[in-house]
């Protein structure tokens, strides 16, 4: 059997942390820019940020989240949608830069029933893809390998906003 290691995992892990318990974990970082690089935070808008995913599905999973708490897409302010469709396309461009994907998901998972993990406050998750970035571990094994640290991932990204 080989071993997979994961050992920037034991830091949150060791912290017990429960966002859940703590309330909003996006409006809990919104209100904290002076730990945006502890919390991934890759730009700051007038109605929207950008981070990185904690708990990423693929190397560069980034989040563009507004800074109004709500799980109504449909009664999001257009000026507010407006900057957040415009953060996605600069994330993109990021990604692009950085990685040079072959493709891209872009979505949202509007309440819990579509697989919302924080169903309380919108956002927008922008993956970059390649050919074949499906292994058996997440396919058999229910697990992800990612092979590269979010502060690493964090670093190479910041220089692009």
């Amino acid at each position: 059997m080989q071993r997979l290691w994961s050992p920037w995992r034991s830091k949150y892990i060791a912290s017990g942390v429960d966002s859940q318990a703590e309330g909003c974990v996006f409006c809990s970082i919104a209100a904290k820019p002076d730990q945006d690089a502890a919390n991934f935070v890759l730009h700051r808008g007038e109605h929207a940020f950008t981070l990185l995913n904690l708990y990423p599905y693929i190397t560069g999973h980034l989040m563009v989240v507004p800074y109004l708490h709500t799980s109504e897409f449909d009664a999001v302010p257009k000026e507010i949608t407006d900057e957040m469709m415009d953060l996605a396309k600069r994330s993109q461009t990021a990604l692009r830069e950085v990685y040079s994907p072959s493709g891209f998901n872009l979505g949202m998972n509007l309440g819990s029933a579509a697989g919302a993990g924080i169903a309380d406050h919108i956002h927008i998750h922008l993956l970059p893809r390649w050919s074949g970035d499906t292994n058996f571990m997440t396919t058999v094994g229910e697990s992800r390998v990612i092979p590269e640290a979010l502060e690493v991932t964090y670093e190479k990204l910041k220089a692009r906003f």
